[in-house]
């Protein structure tokens, strides 16, 4: 009798185990599942997040359709520099990738021939797409205020940018981060700006 008591003792000993064992599982588990979506969102927030673009304003650098990931810690450690593709947003829920052209403090003018000129002098470079035919806003010299970028897209004459008085100068604070490199299609994978060469 004493053995049967025992016995059953240690059945409902190892029943009351087994169900403890359950519930640590499903705690470590509902941990778990919450660490890689605090992971998730810290990556998404401060790290970096991809992207599709839209539309053919940075053609030929990006094409519609094609999917990015944007860099969004770089620019609280450092300045954006001339000619970095940076994602910014436009009225509420929309963002813009466009290339920095202009600096904090400089003066930005683009002349009736299509012309950028910084401070003055003919910008050298060759990312736009064709000539400008539509100055905007800088056909009369901008100053740039100390947080300010003037931006372009390479596809400049279908491109809404700091010509346009409703996109004007992007402030630093408003800059989400530097789109970086494309995804997909696979066949162009990598850096975005990779092996861009001066004419």
């Amino acid at each position: 009798m004493g053995q049967e008591i025992a016995e059953k003792i240690k059945k409902k000993r190892k029943e009351d185990d087994k169900d403890v064992n359950i519930v640590k599982e499903l705690l470590s588990l509902i941990i778990y599942i919450g660490v890689v979506i605090l992971i998730c969102y810290l990556i998404i927030t401060f790290v970096g997040q991809r992207t599709t673009v839209h539309g053919t304003s940075m053609y030929p650098t990006l094409e519609n359709g094609d999917n990015i990931w944007i860099d969004k810690i770089k620019y609280h450690f450092t300045d954006p520099k001339r000619f970095d593709v940076i994602v910014f947003p436009y009225q509420g829920d929309t963002y813009y990738i466009k290339r920095v052209i202009g600096l904090p403090g400089e003066k930005v003018y683009i002349d009736d021939a299509g012309n950028i000129f910084i401070n003055g002098e003919k910008l050298d470079e060759d990312y736009g797409y064709e000539v400008i035919r539509d100055n905007g806003l800088a056909a009369e010299e901008i100053t740039l205020g100390s947080d300010e970028y003037f931006v372009l897209g390479d596809n400049r004459n279908v491109s809404r940018d700091s010509r346009s008085a409703d996109v004007g100068n992007v402030k630093k604070a408003d800059i989400i981060g530097q789109a970086k490199y494309r995804l997909s299609p696979i066949k162009k994978f990598g850096n975005i700006d990779k092996g861009h060469e001066k004419k």
